[in-house]
């Protein structure tokens, strides 16, 4: 049997609940084999980031172009790329390489809705990435930035699926979690329709990791040959049995429990 291979372009999480770790977890639960390219070093717990230390550019292009030549991939996700210069190599070497499942997940606002790349780099995640890309992934405050209208509503999100596909993405998924009430929807824009997914929404107070988490369960349904819907619904129900079984390992926010998903039930 082949073993799909799945890249993550990332940061690394001290913590392990987000970030590389968290992809790498995922890869590995769903049955694919994970490899990673670390674009910046955080020291971080449960509490919050306490350091972030960017991997200069030139090593970054080294660790792509070493798995790209050698082992392979039938998938990247792109996470934390906090520079332009990264941002633009990085673009770079999955056009000469001709990635075309490219799953991007915009790290680009922390929980509390603050941006966390802006200006120039903001705008060569739209021009250089973006349109690269099989499928995007937003949260509310992501998809706020990138479409630039005020979302509070499914129609609102819909809206910006549609905006944000103007950019050159083929796909968007456009994430509800921030929204309220009792279900949680996630809106899927192909280009020509509209898709929605529902799960009743889990009351665990703050999760850590669960868009890392999300993008790299939908890289990884990519890679072993599932179309855009099906992917996407196998991802939500992955994330929403790991946030169900998340549990405390510091005095922060909760864990996903990455296992959770795909054990026998006891």
């Amino acid at each position: 049997m082949k073993i799909v291979r799945v890249l993550s372009i990332a940061g690394s999480d001290s913590s392990g609940g987000a970030g590389i770790q968290a992809d790498l977890k995922t890869i590995t639960a769903l049955g694919a084999f994970g490899m990673s390219v670390v674009t910046a070093l955080t020291a971080q717990n449960s509490l919050g980031v306490q350091g972030i230390y960017e991997v200069p550019t030139d090593f970054v292009e080294k660790q792509i172009t070493s798995v790209l030549t050698d082992i392979g991939v039938d998938a990247i996700k792109t996470g934390m790329l906090t520079t332009t210069e990264t941002l633009t190599a990085v673009a770079g070497l999955i056009r000469k390489y001709g990635i075309e499942k490219l799953v991007v997940d915009p790290v680009m606002a922390a929980k509390g809705g603050e941006a966390l790349i802006k200006g120039e780099v903001k705008k060569t995640l739209i021009r250089e990435l973006i349109p690269l890309c099989f499928i995007v992934t937003p949260n509310i405050p992501e998809a706020e930035i990138l479409a630039e209208i005020k979302i509070s509503d499914i129609h609102d999100m819909e809206s910006a699926a549609k905006i944000i596909h103007t950019h050159g993405a083929k796909n968007v998924l456009v994430k509800g979690g921030h929204l309220t009430g009792d279900t949680a929807v996630d809106i899927l824009f192909d280009g020509k329709q509209f898709h929605a997914f529902s799960a009743t929404r889990i009351d665990m107070g703050e999760t850590h990791g669960t868009g890392c988490t999300y993008s790299a369960a939908i890289a990884t349904l990519l890679a072993k040959g599932q179309n855009i819907t099906e992917a996407v619904k196998g991802a939500k129900a992955y994330i929403t049995g790991a946030i169900r079984h998340a549990y405390s390992m510091g005095t922060g926010y909760r864990l996903i429990n990455h296992l959770a998903p795909v054990l026998p039930d006891e």
